[in-house]
C-alpha cells in the first residue's frame, strides 16, 4: 500500500520524502503542502492517516495537482489562525470558503542537515477584517518520539504496533503592523472516518458547535472527558476551550483485519495566551485551544483532530512563536488498543457502546 503510495507521487511529480527512525517508525514527508503525509509502524505498510483517494492512481494523482481545486493530499498539515481571516475572504459573509493557495499547498523547500529534516516556506496574506498585508516564515522539522508505554508493565500492551514521532513548529512575523493583526499556528490531523474522538479535560465543559448538526448520541459529555463518534454525513466541527482541555487527545477507529488504531496528539496548552480562532457566528469569542471535525462530503471522508498555539502580532508582545507537539499511534486488538487509550487519555467508555 505505502510503496504504491509513494511510486505514484513520484510518478505524478510530487515525490515524498522518507525520514525513518530507529524505533522503527516511518513518515512519509510531502514538501508539496508541507504534510506528514504516512506515518508507519515497523514492519507494516498500513498508514495511520487518511490521503486523498485522488493519490489512488498516478492518472488521477496527475489530474489532482494539475488542477485548480484544494490540494489536500492529507495526513498532518499546518493552516493558520483566525479561519475568518484567512479562509472567508468576505467575512462576515460566509458562503465563501477559500483556501490561500500561497499557504495550503504554498511553496515548502526542504533543507536535511545533521539536525534534521525542516520544510520552510514565506508567504504574504491579506487579512479580512483587518485589511493588512502580512508577511510570515513558516518552518517544520520532524524528530524521533518514543512509545510512552515502553516502560510499562502492563501485559495488555504486549504487542502494540507503534509509530511516532515529535514536530516542530515555528511561525515567524516578517511584516505588518497593523494593531488589529494577529495569527496562530493551527496544526491537523487528518484519520479515516468513522472512529470516536476522545478528549480529556480538567473539568465538565461542553463543547462549542461550530457547524454542522451532531446528535445526541454522537457527543457525549463527562466530568473530565469528552467522546465525540464521528459518523455522521455532511460536515461538523466542534471546539473546545483552552481552559478546560488537557493538552493530551486521541482518535479510535477500525483498521485492518478486526484491528484497531489510535492516533494520539500532545500539545501544549497554555490558558494564559492569545488564542484567536473563533466560531464564525461569534467573532468575539476567543480563547479554543482544540477542535475537532467531522467531513463526510464531496470534500472527502476523514476526522480531523486540530489544535491551536497562541497567536502573536505587533501588539502582542511576540513575533515568532515555536510550537512543539508529539504524535503517537498504536494498533491492535480492540481491547488492547482501549487499554492503551485508558492509560495515555482517560478513563472512557466503550468504543462499541
Amino acid at each position: 500500500m505505502t510503496d504504491t503510495l509513494v511510486e505514484t507521487l513520484r510518478e505524478a511529480g510530487k515525490p515524498v520524502v522518507t525520514v525513518r527512525h530507529e524505533d522503527g517508525s516511518t513518515l512519509l514527508v510531502l514538501p508539496h503542502g508541507g504534510r506528514i503525509l504516512g506515518l508507519l509502524s515497523g514492519g507494516s505498510d498500513e498508514n495511520f492517516f487518511w490521503t486523498n483517494p485522488a493519490l489512488a492512481s498516478v492518472d488521477l494523482a496527475r489530474a489532482f495537482y494539475g488542477s485548480d481545486q484544494w490540494q489536500n493530499s492529507g495526513g498532518d498539515r499546518t493552516w493558520l489562525a483566525p479561519e475568518v481571516d484567512i479562509f472567508l475572504p468576505d467575512y462576515p459573509r460566509i458562503d465563501r470558503y477559500w483556501q490561500p493557495r500561497q499557504l495550503d499547498p504554498g511553496d515548502y523547500q526542504v533543507n536535511r542537515s545533521d539536525a534534521g529534516l525542516e520544510l520552510s516556506t514565506h508567504l504574504s496574506l491579506v487579512l479580512t477584517r483587518s485589511k493588512a498585508e502580512v508577511e510570515v516564515r513558516i518552518a517544520k522539522s520532524v524528530a524521533p518520539a518514543l512509545n510512552p508505554l515502553r516502560h510499562e508493565r502492563d501485559g495488555n500492551v504486549v504487542g502494540v504496533e507503534y509509530a511516532g514521532y515529535a514536530l516542530r513548529t515555528t511561525l515567524q512575523w516578517l511584516s505588518g503592523d497593523s494593531i488589529a493583526s494577529f495569527l496562530g499556528l493551527w496544526n491537523l490531523l487528518q484519520m479515516p472516518h468513522g472512529g470516536v474522538m476522545v478528549i480529556p479535560t480538567h473539568a465538565r465543559t461542553r463543547p462549542r458547535v461550530y457547524f454542522g448538526t451532531i446528535a445526541a448520541e454522537d457527543l457525549v459529555v463527562g466530568d473530565h472527558l469528552v467522546q465525540y463518534r464521528m459518523r455522521a454525513a455532511g460536515e461538523q466541527k466542534i471546539g473546545l476551550r483552552a481552559v478546560a482541555v488537557t493538552g493530551r487527545v486521541g482518535y479510535l477507529y477500525p483498521a485492518r483485519d478486526g484491528r484497531w488504531a489510535l492516533v494520539v496528539r500532545n500539545f501544549a496548552v497554555n490558558p494564559s495566551g492569545l488564542y484567536v480562532d473563533v466560531p464564525w457566528d461569534d467573532p468575539d469569542d476567543l480563547g479554543y485551544a482544540f477542535q475537532a471535525c467531522n467531513v463526510n462530503s464531496s470534500l472527502g471522508s476523514f476526522s480531523e483532530l486540530e489544535y491551536h498555539v497562541p497567536a502573536i502580532g505587533p501588539t502582542t508582545g511576540a513575533l515568532i512563536s515555536e510550537d512543539t507537539s508529539q504524535v503517537w499511534a498504536f494498533r491492535g486488538s480492540r481491547e488492547q488498543v482501549e487499554t492503551v487509550a485508558g492509560r495515555l487519555l482517560a478513563a472512557m467508555r466503550s468504543i462499541h457502546e
